[in-house]
């Protein structure tokens, strides 16, 4: 079963509670997602689904990003570690130059291209970790990624490095344990629908930061 094929068959098309205007293939119950892909994973070495749901973070950005398109016009962005694409989308429906989704997992790249096939938008969509390439970017967006000690330590000296060579540099953090709070200028707060399958709370609160 190709990529697409288990997609199609595990997910459906719907839309997140604060971004109505972008369709995405997302699960609808989670427990047939995480069971599909625990066989999936046994096959093929496959991550669990973090891409299937729209997570509060990416769901801030996507949100500001369509309230305020002209923060992304013309520029050059990623989406990193993307998931299902939403901020990504958001950033190409927005007038954005050129717009790049990084993600380790290939069935979240899968996901990102169908989704922004869905919305009629271009999404240059790669499996590989981009930490440590050189600055090519005016933005790069991060929602929700401060979820693991290890996750944080690898992927925070590089986004400095990114600001520091002139990239703007957005993380969407809905109180994750291991957000660094030195170096952050809040850009926007706001709440986020979300659901008890994933959160302990049908509602989070989602803080977007510019790392400085």
């Amino acid at each position: 079963m190709s990529p697409e094929d288990f997609l199609r068959r595990h997910t459906r098309l719907t839309r997140s509670a604060l971004v109505p205007e972008i369709r995405l293939h997302l699960a609808t119950e989670i427990t047939p997602i995480w069971q599909a892909t625990e066989a999936w994973l046994v096959e093929q070495g496959i991550e669990p689904p973090f891409w299937a749901f729209a997570w509060p973070g990416s769901q801030a950005l996507a949100r500001m990003v369509l309230d305020r398109p002209a923060l992304v016009a013309g520029k050059r962005v990623l989406d990193f570690a993307a998931g299902c694409g939403l901020a990504a989308i958001a950033c190409a429906m927005a007038g954005a130059a050129v717009v790049e989704a990084a993600e380790i997992d290939p069935l979240a790249i899968a996901a990102t291209r169908l989704n922004a096939a869905e919305n009629g938008v271009a999404v240059l969509a790669e499996t590989r970790d981009v930490v440590g390439d050189a600055c090519r970017w005016d933005l790069i967006l991060c929602g929700d990624v401060c979820y693991e000690a290890p996750m944080t330590g690898h992927i925070l000296p590089w986004l400095r490095e990114m600001a520091a060579a002139g990239a703007e540099v957005w993380i969407a953090d809905p109180g994750r344990a291991y957000l660094p709070r030195d170096g952050m200028e809040v850009v926007a707060r706001m709440m986020v629908p979300t659901t008890l399958e994933l959160e302990d709370t049908l509602e989070r609160p989602v803080t977007i930061y510019r790392l400085q």
